[in-house]
């Protein structure tokens, strides 16, 4: 199959999943010139992408009737399935010469599942998971780690710089994917440092932000410091990235390390203490919101300290 020829204001695109961040990722492409046709499960939450002139579809088939390149984000690895390979997915609305790009978090071998049945049909297909949470989605400046067909991947150069900072073709089918469990097992770890330390910082009695100014810019440094420890100073944890989703994501992480031979004990440690947060209501809630459940466990009432 030829690569196809991928072009602002030629290329019909079509996008599935508009929540936390597909919204403001459409939005970039259609900002970019692309012409959109959307489908979410529930449509108020394209309302603001609908406003900026993306067309409805009431499925993802329907989408892809309407599109030539096809993006999905949604929750979990049973959504990417419905949405790209059930009876009203995208890849039964495909013609020949279309581009499925999945940029949910999900699982390598689905991921090549999806490129085997695609190309089955002549249709082409990547994995293209991202990383930067709600913050980078707003601000087109999300890593993109992609998996699929090099010559595909170059033809959506274009949809890659409206979205993304970082973009990296990472390999074959299934490699965005395992990029991506390598990003989540690194952020497992790193976010109850984060959460541990600034209780200590609290309860030593410490101003936090002052605290932050010194450690956030030495070897302590990383990302979800600086992006989410004033949130969680700030008492703020509303979601850049859900509790539950990051739990589904530890728990391929953790599959495919059990395929690999791997002990990965800091992750199963990590996602053990998500399970428990996630048992104490706060699976909605974003990733940061694990302080609350440290803080808890030392007598610590975080929101009223």
């Amino acid at each position: 199959m030829a690569a196809p020829s991928i072009v602002p204001g030629e290329t019909r695109i079509g996008w599935i999943g508009t929540g936390v961040m597909g919204a403001s990722m459409v939005s970039h492409l259609i900002d970019a010139g692309f012409q959109a046709t959307v489908y979410s499960r529930t449509r108020d939450k394209a309302e603001p992408v609908l406003a900026k002139g993306a067309e409805w579809a009431d499925s993802p088939k329907a989408v892809a009737e309407a599109s030539d390149v096809i993006f999905a984000i949604v929750g979990f690895p049973s959504d990417v399935r419905e949405v790209m390979l059930g009876e009203d997915g995208a890849l039964a609305g495909s013609k020949p010469g279309n581009v499925l790009v999945d940029m949910t978090t999900s699982e390598p071998s689905l991921a090549i599942e999806i490129h085997e049945a695609a190309r089955a049909q002549d249709v082409h297909s990547v994995d293209a998971p991202v990383s930067g949470g709600d913050v980078g989605a707003k601000n087109g400046t999300l890593s993109i780690m992609i998996g699929g067909d090099d010559e595909v991947v170059q033809a959506l150069q274009p949809c890659w710089d409206a979205m993304g900072g970082t973009i990296v073709h990472q390999g074959g089918a299934g490699a965005g994917q395992h990029t991506k469990m390598v990003n989540q097992i690194l952020i497992a770890t790193n976010m109850i440092g984060v959460c541990e330390a600034l209780l200590y910082g609290q309860k030593a009695g410490l101003d936090l932000p002052t605290v932050l100014e010194s450690v956030g810019g030495g070897a302590a440094a990383s990302w979800s410091l600086s992006n989410l420890g004033p949130r969680i100073m700030d008492n703020n944890f509303d979601p850049g990235f859900f509790v539950e989703h990051f739990i589904k994501d530890m728990g391929i992480a953790l599959s495919e390390g059990k395929t690999l031979g791997l002990s990965l004990p800091g992750l199963a440690l990590s996602h053990q203490l998500y399970l428990a947060l996630q048992a104490q209501g706060h699976g909605r809630d974003g990733t940061h919101a694990l302080e609350l459940s440290l803080a808890s466990g030392s007598g610590v009432d975080w929101k009223n300290r």
